[in-house]
């Protein structure tokens, strides 16, 4: 089972309503993890290589473990989302909840232990409030989903001494990105970004958005033909482990 049939049972309603045994759910999300697990045997030989890979997928797991709770709180609360844009963050939700799911199992499928959920504070000590005020609530999801991109992007390296986890890693990150550009039209932004600018939001993400002004690529300034902003938003840049994990950190108890 490839991981966009994955993500396609995961997200359909009536896997989570049919009434197949409790094994037999933990069978079906547990093919893809048994696949990754057999080309990470052979490839790696030394604990150094393989905690590379599993480090780059629990920090994955920290980012998606924010991002899931995060919709899941805002879709439970009443009259946060208007009715006009349940349907985008039900079904984001449950892209999310899969890639929670696809995570812990290949880590487990690698021999490690998945970390445990962290406690979240989506005000980030009283800097926001999400959850009563809904441009708030819009403002802190592309926020969530442009770092989810980046992230994504700057793991890429740490996950190529495994195929399978490789193609599943650049499956998921395109479709954060295709989150993270409707969420930023929900804004009224533009779908991509430009410059280091992340589109009329708050000081207190600016790091999410820092380095993408970069228009130099391979030696060519891509600004020259175009522009500084044309040139910057053709390509998008990669976020450390250790930005990724300070911005994440922000919303950490």
């Amino acid at each position: 089972m490839n991981i966009l049939r994955l993500l396609d049972k995961l997200s359909y309603d009536q896997f989570f309503t049919t009434e197949a045994s409790k094994l037999e759910k933990i069978t079906n999300t547990s093919l893809f993890g048994k696949k990754a697990a057999e080309p990470a045997n052979r490839q790696i030989t030394g604990g150094a290589l393989k905690n590379t890979l599993t480090d780059a997928l629990q920090l994955a797991l920290v980012l998606e473990y924010l991002e899931n709770e995060y919709y899941a709180i805002g879709l439970s609360t009443p009259g946060l989302i208007p009715n006009s844009d349940r349907t985008v963050f039900m079904q984001i939700s449950k892209h999310e909840s899969a890639h929670v799911g696809f995570l812990k199992t290949t880590l487990t499928s690698l021999g490690t232990t998945p970390g445990n959920k962290p406690t979240f504070d989506f005000t980030a000590n009283g800097s926001f409030s999400p959850f009563t005020d809904y441009n708030q609530f819009l403002i802190l999801a592309q926020a969530f989903e442009d770092t989810g991109v980046r992230a994504y992007k700057g793991q890429a390296g740490n996950v190529m001494s495994n195929k399978v986890v490789l193609q599943a890693a650049l499956q998921i990150h395109s479709v954060e990105a295709r989150h993270a550009s409707q969420v930023r039209r929900m804004r009224a932004n533009k779908g991509w970004i430009e410059l280091a600018d992340g589109g009329n939001m708050p000081s207190a993400t600016h790091p999410v958005y820092a380095g993408e002004d970069l228009t130099n690529q391979a030696g060519y300034n891509t600004g020259t033909l175009f522009g500084a902003a044309a040139g910057s938003a053709a390509y998008d840049e990669i976020l450390s482990g250790s930005d990724a994990e300070t911005i994440a950190g922000l919303f950490i108890v």
